[in-house]
């Protein structure tokens, strides 16, 4: 099994005819996914990678049975992109696109999670993939192998990295989800991690976050009161010098809050360990599984 997205999974893929959209979803469909169609305002009736392409999400759904939405739509549309989805009835959107004003991520995010009935992914995100199933984003799928291990990641390249190293390793991946680095997301650890917990494929999870903002501390008190699995974690950042600016929009420390020592600390308290690098990743799953 696996969480979100799998073989079956229907997708569709807002600004498909741009080129971030095209070169994207053409690997996306030779890693497996289920393409099904295509939105671009004023593209209507055109097909892109023979894939029916239509006006509007809403049209889309008239004529196809989807089951998420990967958007690739420049910065000022894309939260109404998210929205237009959301309030067509797709269960999981994917919202790819950075630089996202904030306040309009602010405005999505608060519509969407009111909704109840669908689930944000970003933005400013690779994405999520079931190797071998689909891969709903921009992550190379050669780096994925398929396995026992849950990922998830505020940080695109130590996504692939960390795959990579898992993957050689002979654990693989069940499913991996890059959240994104961005202030306001959509999904964060603490939302995902239930998920990870009821899945039969699932052996242990790996959780790799960085300084900045509340994610990991909240995900360590779910850990701490409900995992059954074996977590790992890793902080990128570490050594960050105080006060340097850096990195993703969402690596902001507030006063205690964000710090590296409040991270160690809070992971420290629901017994999981944290690698200092990525080959310590592997070598603390080793430790867990055997």
């Amino acid at each position: 099994m696996s969480i979100l997205v799998d073989k079956n999974t229907k997708v569709l893929v807002q600004g498909i005819t741009g080129r971030e959209g095209a070169f994207h979803t053409e690997q996306m469909m030779k890693a497996g996914t289920s393409v099904v169609a295509g939105m671009t305002p004023g593209k209507g009736g055109q097909t892109a990678l023979g894939v029916p392409v239509y006006d509007t999400v809403k049209e889309a759904t008239t004529h196809h049975h989807i089951d998420a939405s990967i958007i690739f739509v420049p910065a000022p549309g894309a939260a109404d992109a998210a929205l237009e989805a959301a309030h067509a009835g797709i269960p999981l959107v994917v919202l790819i696109t950075e630089g996202i004003p904030t306040l309009d991520m602010v405005k999505a995010v608060a519509e969407i999670k009111a909704m109840g009935n669908v689930r944000l992914i970003g933005g400013n995100c690779p994405g999520l993939i079931t190797p071998g199933e689909c891969k709903l984003g921009i992550m190379p799928a050669n780096v994925f192998k398929r396995g026992k291990v849950g990922l998830i990641s505020r940080s695109g390249t130590v996504t692939y990295e960390t795959a990579k190293a898992l993957s050689d390793a002979g654990y693989g991946i069940s499913t991996c989800i890059g959240i994104g680095g961005d202030p306001i997301i959509g999904t964060t650890f603490k939302d995902l991690l239930p998920l990870f917990n009821e899945d039969p494929e699932t052996e242990a999870v790996v959780i790799c976050g960085e300084i900045g903002g509340s994610d990991e501390e909240d995900a360590a008190e779910y850990i701490k009161a409900r995992m059954k699995k074996p977590v790992v974690g890793f902080i990128g950042g570490r050594s960050a010098p105080k006060g340097k600016k850096m990195g993703h929009a969402g690596a902001i420390i507030m006063g205690n809050v964000g710090t590296p020592e409040s991270k160690l600390a809070a992971f420290a308290d629901a017994d999981v360990p944290v690698a200092d690098t990525i080959d310590d990743i592997v070598e603390l799953v080793r430790a867990k599984l055997g």
